[in-house]
This record gives structure tokens, sequence and C-alpha cells, in this order.
């Protein structure tokens, strides 16, 4: 890319809003951030030797500058699935795939790692794309539909409709293999591309989860308090993530090593009462 090419992709952020100057890093090297790591596929920690920035800066940059060139996306949307406890003769429909009881959450999360929309309450057996339909269809789970031309990214165990783009299904995503024959490449490199984007709403869950032990293991609440206490702890989530620019959890999501925890239903035991 040329000096005047670069300047003019850099201009193209700062004129539209999409980027703006921040305390200690420039637009333009935002931008250069970006061509960097993809350029030399280098990591955010390699990275930060080169830009003397830390880690969790270089992955921030590269993440927004990622964002504003998938254009319209607004967010990540997924399920994952919390402890509940319930009476044994209330169990049955909440038994996960796993036969512990859990509630099934919907949520949606900016690129930032702040949840933008929760949905609570649903039993555990339910299937992750009925409790996103009822979210969508009922006004009285006042989604936040996005406006024309926008849409959150969904996993291919969603539909491809409307305001949700879906990854394609039966497709491997992980390209670790240049030299594997046949395959789609056009479908495996959109996967790639989508995973690694849509990969924010999982780091999301699991800073939320790692920061509040009570949603992996509940105590005698009743049951519409258990309902109310993932979206509390997903607003005092959001407050530390706002205000707590060195908070621990957060930094150690931004790492390329990261450890996703798994987003299903396992690993609590049996968790309603006799």
């Amino acid at each position: 890319m040329t000096t005047n090419c670069f300047m003019r992709l850099a201009n193209m952020f700062e004129e539209t809003g999409r980027l703006t100057h921040g305390r200690k890093v420039s637009v333009q090297e935002q931008v250069m951030i970006f061509l960097y790591v993809v350029a030399q596929n280098a990591t955010c920690r390699t990275s930060r030797e080169e830009w003397q920035h830390s880690t969790s800066t270089i992955s921030r940059y590269f993440t927004l500058v990622y964002t504003h060139l998938y254009e319209g996306c607004v967010g990540a949307i997924d399920g994952t699935h919390v402890a509940a406890n319930v009476p044994k003769h209330l169990a049955t429909p909440y038994l996960g795939r796993k036969k512990v009881t859990t509630q099934n959450i919907l949520a949606a999360c900016d690129f930032d790692m702040k949840f933008t929309y929760m949905m609570a309450g649903w039993e555990g057996s339910v299937h992750d794309a009925r409790v996103l339909r009822a979210a969508t269809n009922d006004p009285v789970y006042n989604f936040p539909h996005p406006p024309p031309g926008k849409y959150f990214l969904v996993d291919a165990g969603y539909a491809n409709r409307d305001c949700f783009l879906s990854s394609y299904r039966k497709t491997n995503y992980h390209l670790n293999d240049r030299r594997r024959q046949g395959g789609d490449k056009k479908k495996e490199l959109f996967n790639y591309r989508h995973a690694s984007l849509r990969n924010a709403i999982e780091r999301t869950f699991g800073i939320w989860k790692n920061r509040f032990p009570i949603l992996k293991m509940i105590t005698n609440f009743p049951l519409e308090k258990q309902c109310m206490i993932p979206i509390a702890c997903a607003v005092v989530h959001n407050f530390i993530k706002m205000h707590a620019e060195e908070d621990e959890l957060f930094r150690e999501a931004m790492n390329d090593d990261y450890d996703v925890p798994a987003t299903d239903d396992g690993g609590w035991g049996n968790l309603y009462p006799s």
C-alpha cells in the first residue's frame, strides 16, 4: 500500500467519524496497527514491541478498525446457560443437554465487550433459536432491532434472516492447514473472519461468568429473582468495563491466548433441591 493510499484510508475513517484520535494513539496509528497485524500475521502480543503499546491497546484498536471494515455490523448475539435452582417437580423443562438444571440466557454485546441486551428466564431445554425468535417477535421483550442495513453476527445455530448474519454451515473456518485439498476457500475465509469478530460475545460471557460465581452455582433464591440476577450482573459488568480500564479480567480477555470458556450448560452438577 502506498503512502497516499494509506492516508486516504485513514482520512476516510476519520472524516466519517468511525475512528477518533485517542489520548495516545492517533487514527493513523490505529489503522497502521491493524494493517501491520494482518500483513505480518502478527499477534497482539508480538505487536506490542513494535508499537510500544500494551497488548490490550493493540487488541482494542485492531478490533475497532476490523469492526468498521465489517460495515453494518452492530454486535454479536449468542445464547448461554447459567445455573437454575428449581424445585424437583419443576425440574424437567430446565434440564439441558447435560441433564443439569439451567436457564437459557440470550444476550447481545458490542465489540467493546459490553452487553447491549439480555433476556433471562427461559428453561434450559429450550433451543437458542427459539429464544431468539421469541425475543424478536414479541414486543414485550424489547429487543433492540438494528436500523435497516445493520445486523448482528450469530453462529450457524441460528438462521440467516433480517438483521442476523450467520456463518456457513458445515464449513471449516480455521484455515490452519493451507495444504488441505478441497473445500470452498471463500466460505472458509468468510467463516474465519466471521468467527474472529463474533468471538466478542464468547469472551464477554467468559468474563461475566468468571467474575460472578453465582452464575455457575446459585443458591436457593426464588425463581423470579434467579431470572433477574444474571441481568443485574451484566449491568455491573458494563459499569466495570466503562470505569475500570485496568480491570484484570478484561485485560486477560484481550490476550491472543485467552481461553474462551465453553458457553454450554455443563459442569455444575444437579442443581435442583430435593
